[in-house]
């Protein structure tokens, strides 16, 4: 049996019906010192989601009463919670939409216990943020907060999530500076990062629809370079 051995790290949703799931990850994210919290279906996941808001979120992508996509937009309408979605599904389709929702990461099953509580430490480390925690950006409209994790648009309060934060940060930090879908994937998820650039993608269309930019960058903003990436580019700049 496994046993709490640490203090504890934050609290962690995790929402399946598969109850053998369902309690491993719990043995596990106990183990290394995180508080678990379940639920077997995703009406329980939303209401205990509501009560208790702990600091990240495991979510099936199939459950009775509420599946994982229908949560996971009603959590992105209330808070910025990281989500990582659990998904017996391989295709890339499934994995964008629940992107594109505002999920944070995405696990395969089967998969492995250790891995997942390796992914939950690594969101909530972006989470917490390895940002400096003075640095405050201003560039084409756009005011960025790193130590508050806030970000406004013309003073217009804008929600993130946290991979979407540290992707904004990274590309204000260097304006100009183009980034391979790679080296984004490699900021928003870190050493356990898959070959999966698309997400980039999905990530990139979720941050203009919130900050306004048109959907291909424009003139300014997060600017499309095909072939290549992304790059931040202020307004009036070639």
């Amino acid at each position: 049996m496994l046993k709490c051995q640490r203090m504890a790290e934050g609290t962690v949703l995790v929402a399946d019906d598969e109850a053998k799931i369902v309690d491993v990850v719990r043995a596990y994210l106990e183990r290394e010192g995180y508080r678990a919290l379940t639920a077997r279906d995703g009406r329980e996941a939303l209401d205990v989601f509501r009560r208790e808001r702990p600091d990240l979120i495991i979510l099936d992508l199939m459950m009775p009463e509420m599946d994982g996509l229908e949560v996971c937009r009603a959590v992105r309408k209330e808070s910025a919670t990281p989500i990582i979605m659990l998904t017996a599904r391989s295709e890339d389709a499934d994995k964008l939409v629940g992107l594109e929702l505002g999920a944070d990461d995405y696990v395969t099953k089967p998969f492995s216990p250790r891995e997942l509580v390796a992914r939950v430490r690594a969101v909530l480390r972006r989470t917490s943020g390895a940002m400096t925690p003075s640095e405050r950006i201003t560039r084409g409209g756009i005011t960025l907060d790193a130590a508050s994790h806030e970000v406004a648009v013309q003073g217009r309060p804008v929600s993130l999530t946290a991979t979407e934060f540290k992707l904004l940060l990274t590309l204000m930090q260097r304006p100009g500076q183009v980034f391979t879908r790679a080296q984004l994937l490699d900021v928003a998820r870190g050493e356990l990062a898959e070959a999966f650039e698309r997400t980039v993608d999905a990530h990139v269309k979720n941050l203009r629809r919130k900050l306004g930019m048109p959907a291909e960058g424009g003139p300014a903003g997060i600017v499309t370079v095909h072939g290549v990436g992304y790059k931040f580019q202020e307004s009036g700049r070639a």
